[in-house]
């Protein structure tokens, strides 16, 4: 009932309007790495004027931030396996794409199979990798329902999340990623699972919308502020975050991004500046052909999937740049590699009809997914093209990227 009376509120326009002035639109915006400069506050301006067009959006944004008011945040200590350390605090998870050789006797060592996934990878009494998802998004959701409506009653779950995740000694992460996607019968831990460590920065980064609030005062922003200048150490001078850094795929762009996002966080602003300037010779121009294709994710057998990843990465680098002062969008090798023509060439099979995909795809695909990368990258470009397809997505009004890439 109490969901019902609040979608019938928020979906009147003076109710919205009064509901986002709560949070004043003059006031200066928080900062928030993930979406276009200014983009929030252009949103919550058209809200407070009673713009129906990003009504949806906030709709679906709250009807979302809701549901995680009812959810009791996770820990890493909440698994029944011990991590090989013998320490709950540790974060731990199993490689999704390895399977038990059925060749040996005890399945050892496990084997790949690109692609498809292990259900041991997702056994929440051993791995702590839906943990972290659901706390990313649960923060990430009631941060930015603060922000745009002021009620603190988001806030402090939000925080209470980010405490039991970062901060309260009893169930608190320890600072590294040493047990990540760990192959069974070969190690213990790897370099590829700090693609799941993007959830740490999704959510350091949305707690910044929380500066307002008192429900996160001042002491428990800088007691995160230490967690992560730790972790973000971790990875950059670490073995398995080194190898992660020399991926040369997604794991590499997103692991850039991760770093980046978190330096931006902390204030680092150079070590960023670094990152994402070395980001055009160490991931777009490897990366892109000058066709546009991703040879290093078609390759795979999802290849839908993960030239969609990394796209999605590379456009999160180039977002985090606007932030920077390095611009991502724009460049180009003198043959023609950059990231709009890697969106280009993915056009014709996002298009509605789309165009066969032609190369290897196991699973579903999902051309939906690439509406908040088309998004951002229509702004980016003053590109039409991009924004057409967008519109022709029946739930693209419901998107939450409506919000982040508000013009």
């Amino acid at each position: 009932m109490m969901l019902w009376l609040l979608l019938s509120f928020i979906s009147s326009g003076a109710g919205r309007a009064q509901s986002v002035m709560a949070a004043t639109v003059s006031e200066r915006a928080p900062r928030y790495f993930a979406a276009k400069p200014g983009a929030l506050a252009k949103a919550k301006a058209r809200l407070a004027a009673g713009d129906q067009e990003l009504g949806h959006a906030l709709t679906n944004l709250l009807a979302e931030a809701e549901m995680a008011k009812q959810e009791t945040p996770p820990s890493v200590t909440h698994k029944a396996k011990l991590p090989p350390s013998g320490d709950r605090h540790d974060y731990m998870s199993r490689a999704p794409y390895y399977w038990p050789d059925p060749a040996k006797e005890n399945g050892l060592p496990y084997v790949r199979h690109d692609g498809k996934v292990n259900p041991e990878s997702r056994d929440e009494r051993a791995n702590d990798s839906p943990r972290i998802k659901l706390m990313a998004g649960a923060v990430e959701t009631l941060a930015l329902a603060y922000y745009f409506t002021g009620n603190e009653a988001y806030a402090a779950q939000a925080a209470k999340f980010a405490r039991t995740w970062f901060l309260d000694p009893a169930t608190r992460m320890n600072p590294n990623f040493k047990f990540a996607q760990a192959v069974p019968g070969q190690n213990d831990g790897r370099g590829s699972g700090i693609i799941e460590a993007r959830a740490i920065a999704e959510a350091a980064d949305a707690l910044g919308l929380l500066a307002h609030s008192k429900s996160w005062p001042a002491a428990d922003q800088k007691s995160l502020a230490a967690w992560l200048g730790t972790f973000l150490d971790w990875l950059l001078t670490s073995k398995t975050g080194r190898d992660e850094q020399a991926a040369k795929n997604n794991h590499g762009t997103l692991f850039d991004g991760q770093t980046a996002r978190l330096a931006l966080c902390l204030g680092r602003t150079d070590l960023a500046r670094q990152i994402l300037e070395e980001a055009k010779a160490h991931r777009i121009a490897p990366q892109i052909e000058p066709d546009g294709r991703q040879p290093l994710e078609l390759a795979r057998t999802a290849s839908f999937g993960y030239s969609r990843l990394n796209l999605e990465g590379l456009c999160e680098l180039a977002t985090l740049g606007e932030h920077a002062g390095v611009d991502l969008w724009h460049f180009t090798t003198p043959d023609g590699r950059g990231i709009r023509r890697a969106l280009e060439f993915m056009l014709p099979y996002l298009d509605r009809p789309a165009k066969p995909w032609p190369f290897p795809q196991i699973k579903p695909s999902h051309p939906s997914d690439f509406l908040g990368i088309l998004r951002a990258a229509a702004l980016a470009y003053d590109a039409p093209e991009f924004a057409r397809l967008v519109g022709k997505y029946p739930d693209a009004p419901q998107g939450r990227f409506q919000l982040l890439f508000a013009k």
